[in-house]
């Protein structure tokens, strides 16, 4: 299989796995930030409020938030333009560009570049806040990937995974902080791992040679992880997968959902606005799994090329007039295997990331029709009275949905 099919995507968005500790606000009343055409937004789930981040710094093409520290201030991710020539493979180049770290404090509107000390490569992405004070980066070379922890501001990295084992990626802290989970895109294949703070005491999880496991996910209690199983061999787009749990040790592991029926690379878009995705379970508070599930016969309007260069890291030729189907948002408990589904929309369409707010009554999901952009909605945790919130910037559509945690939904936010 390809190592890396989608390691570099997922890094550039910034840990996305990781960034599901943003997953947490007040209900209608929350905030959440959500992307669009490069830029950062934020608005209310009640739909008012809607501000653009416009930061004054230059040679900068998109801004994503990743993480929170304990004081509400955001780790965000910046790139510049691409640095890469017609038809050279995605993975020749893409590390290439310069990558920067920032902490903005919503309050003040201070904008800080970290991890500049000693700085290793030009493409650093984070993976995971550990605490205030430690951050796990990507650092990518000609070489491979390789995860290191250091001080914010760069110093003292330590090797947190070894070069040559893979690309580790989809980084996820337990609720107590003491245990890390993470995948290792390798030759052996996608492997969930877990281990500590400092990178010791692995443990594997999950492996199998026909396997792609991918991006664990810690249950509210600690107790199990959630993660994705996908049939690489038949699907090398990784258009579905099943949803799997597991034991932070690998034991009781298991599919709750068969027949590959979870979305799984999100792709959306017309010809000429395209977009997607990874697009992962996320648990409920009370310990349950929302997920996209495939309706029967399902099939999207951008087919992968099997065997065709990959010069862009999408790959895939827009064949509208061939898909059908879509995907419900779907809520599952994992003990007993009992699936609610919360929509149904006639003619179908394509729901995906969904993410509950902490008190359980809304939930925020993106809806695209066939061959159209994406949309962010909200629903109540019921599946009642979902609405739309927002197309994005001059309705392009709207992506990457993320609840503001309690502590940063009453500050005075300052954005351009």
């Amino acid at each position: 299989m390809k190592i890396g099919r989608r390691g570099f995507i997922a890094m550039a968005a910034a840990g996305l796995a990781s960034c599901r500790s943003l997953n947490a606000g007040r209900g209608r009343a929350g905030r959440f930030f959500f992307t669009s055409g490069g830029k950062t937004g934020m608005m209310r789930g009640d739909g008012s409020g809607l501000r653009w981040f416009e930061f004054d710094v230059p040679g900068q093409a998109t801004w994503q938030p990743c993480q929170f520290f304990s004081d509400g201030r955001v780790l965000f991710l910046s790139m510049e333009p691409r640095r890469d020539g017609p038809g050279r493979p995605f993975a020749e180049y893409y590390h290439k560009t310069p990558t920067h770290l920032w902490i903005h404090d919503l309050d003040t509107g201070s904008l800080v570049e970290i991890a500049t000390r000693d700085r290793m490569a030009p493409f650093y992405t984070p993976q995971l806040l550990l605490n205030d004070d430690r951050v796990l980066v990507q650092v990518v070379r000609d070489g491979g990937g390789q995860t290191y922890s250091m001080n914010i501001d760069g110093s003292d990295a330590c090797e947190f995974t070894r070069l040559g084992e893979g690309m580790p990626y989809g980084f996820s802290l337990s609720p107590d902080g003491r245990r890390v989970a993470y995948h290792i895109a390798g030759p052996a294949g996608y492997q969930i791992w877990t281990c500590d703070p400092d990178g010791g005491g692995r443990t594997l999880v999950a492996a199998h040679p026909e396997r792609l496991y991918f991006a664990p996910a810690w249950s509210p209690d600690g107790t199990w992880l959630v993660f994705q199983d996908c049939r690489f061999g038949q699907d090398p787009g990784h258009d579905w997968s099943d949803v799997v749990v597991a034991r932070p040790d690998g034991s009781e592991l298991r599919n709750v959902t068969s027949g590959q029926s979870a979305w799984f690379a999100a792709t959306y878009g017309p010809a000429d606005n395209r977009g997607g995705g990874s697009n992962m379970p996320t648990w409920t508070r009370d310990g349950r799994i929302l997920f996209s599930r495939r309706r029967p016969g399902s099939r999207v309007p951008w087919a992968y090329q099997t065997g065709r260069p990959d010069t862009d890291h999408f790959n895939r030729e827009f064949v509208p007039d061939q898909a059908r189907g879509g995907t419900d948002t779907c809520r599952i408990d994992p003990a007993g295997g009992d699936i609610e589904c919360l929509t149904k929309c006639e003619p179908p369409v394509w729901d995906f990331r969904q993410t509950e707010s902490p008190d359980g009554r809304s939930i925020l999901f993106c809806r695209a029709e066939t061959g159209g952009s994406p949309a962010i909605w909200i629903m109540d945790g019921d599946g009642g009275n979902p609405r739309m919130l927002t197309r994005g910037v001059d309705d392009r559509g709207a992506d990457h949905p993320r609840w503001l945690p309690r502590h940063s939904d009453s500050y005075g936010v300052r954005l351009g």
